[in-house]
């Protein structure tokens, strides 16, 4: 029924599409899908790497036919634990009974308590090797990208990596499985949508990863998530692009993010903006809270050096949306970054304390003297938020370095 894909000479995609599941994680808004990409390398041994979510495991049996036929599995090569790659394993074992599972030492713990699986598996360690006939395979300890079990398996022969959830992106593959295939320009912001709301929080453990792949030669990169990557300069800005990420570097551009219940908080945000973009900022995004997704906001927060967020006072505390964003933001870990806030109240503000908090929290620089405004856009308040957007436009189109509000300058 299925005709094999072949990324490269023995090895093929046997992966599936999500085009039904709203959320991934039940957080993250799928408005393109998902895939769940799992691998087959066919020599004198045959591997499975990874499998697919539970929900699909009939036609991943089927892909899985499509290019072995009657033949077994011998090998199941698990990078990654979480149960949208391993939800098939019962499954599979079921199926090829005498199939050896291969992970490193907390892979195999995650096999006993997902699963109850003890028996046919074999621990790897970081760097060991594995012959399956003409193909090596070799083993790649990535702790903590994003999960404390997750490695990647690199077929020497063939210059195959395949990544686990590292270099994945939201977005079904519709027909078109390789990037040769496609217009791989239509994933580039589900991208770094992925990376910033899955991988985001781990930027340290991804530079590790990234400085121990530095001189592997990659031919074909083949995550659990999105396209396959065969073309050189598409690997090339693919790991450009998560080095790039998980340093916390960015693009010139600004995110202004706020609440409003009434709209008063808005027109700030509105005059910032305008100010911004007066004195030279071109790219400048604009997220109410109350509409935008938290993954969205995120997603740019990491792809724009500016980050500009405002508030009402809510029951004595930032409104609940963005009380959310800064939490998520602070949970990932966001460095070097430019900052402004401003905030509105009727009889009490909160909104000063907490976003000062924050800022102090984060290896931001505040950029400029807080907003906060008493009921509505008198006095001052105008000339203040103009002055914000003038100074954060300053900071971005001089290519200043950020000078974080935590480090002395003695």
């Amino acid at each position: 029924m299925y005709k094999p894909i072949e990324i490269t000479k023995d090895i093929f995609y046997v992966g599936v599409n999500d085009r039904t599941k709203e959320s991934f994680e039940s957080l993250w808004p799928l408005p393109k899908g998902v895939s769940y990409n799992s691998y087959i390398i066919r020599d004198e041994k045959t591997v499975l790497i990874d499998t697919v979510d539970i929900c699909y495991s009939d036609l991943f049996m089927r892909k899985i036919r499509s290019v072995l036929g009657d033949k077994t599995i011998d090998y199941l090569v698990v990078n990654h634990m979480e149960p949208d790659h391993s939800g098939s394993i019962e499954f599979l074992v079921s199926k090829y009974p005498n199939i050896q599972i291969v992970g490193n030492k907390r892979t195999i713990e995650m096999l006993k308590g997902f699963y109850g699986i003890t028996g046919n598996v074999i621990e790897v360690k970081d760097l060991d090797e594995m012959s399956v006939g003409e193909y090596t395979l070799q083993f790649y300890m990535t702790p903590m990208v994003h999960w404390p079990e997750t490695m990647m398996t690199y077929v020497k022969e063939a210059k195959t990596l395949f990544s686990a959830d590292a270099f994945g992106t939201f977005g079904t593959l519709d027909g078109g499985v390789l990037d040769k295939q496609i217009c791989p320009e239509r994933y580039n912001d589900e991208m770094i949508r992925y990376y910033s709301n899955i991988v985001g929080k781990f930027g340290s453990p991804v530079q590790t990863a990234l400085k121990k792949l530095a001189n592997v030669g990659v031919d074909a990169l083949c995550s659990t998530h999105g396209p396959v990557w065969v073309i050189p300069e598409n690997i090339s800005k693919v790991f450009a692009l998560y080095d790039r990420l998980s340093r916390y570097e960015a693009e010139e551009g600004l995110v202004i993010a706020y609440g409003s219940m009434y709209g008063h908080t808005e027109e700030l945000a509105e005059i910032i903006a305008t100010e911004a973009a007066e004195n030279g900022v071109k790219s400048i995004v604009m997220h109410n809270v109350s509409k935008s997704h938290e993954s969205n906001i995120l997603r740019d927060t990491f792809k724009y050096k500016g980050l500009i967020i405002g508030s009402p006072t809510y029951n004595n505390k930032l409104y609940p949306a963005v009380d959310s964003l800064v939490s998520a933001i602070q949970n990932r870990n966001l460095k070097n970054r430019f900052f402004g806030y401003f905030g509105s109240f009727t009889w009490a503000d909160a909104t000063a304390r907490q976003f000062e908090a924050f800022a102090g929290a984060m290896e931001f620089e505040t950029v400029a003297e807080p907003i906060i405004m008493k009921q509505a856009m008198l006095g001052d308040v105008v000339d203040k938020a103009r002055n914000l957007g003038r100074i954060i436009a300053e900071k971005l189109t001089s290519g200043a370095e950020v000078v974080p509000n935590n480090t002395s300058n003695c």
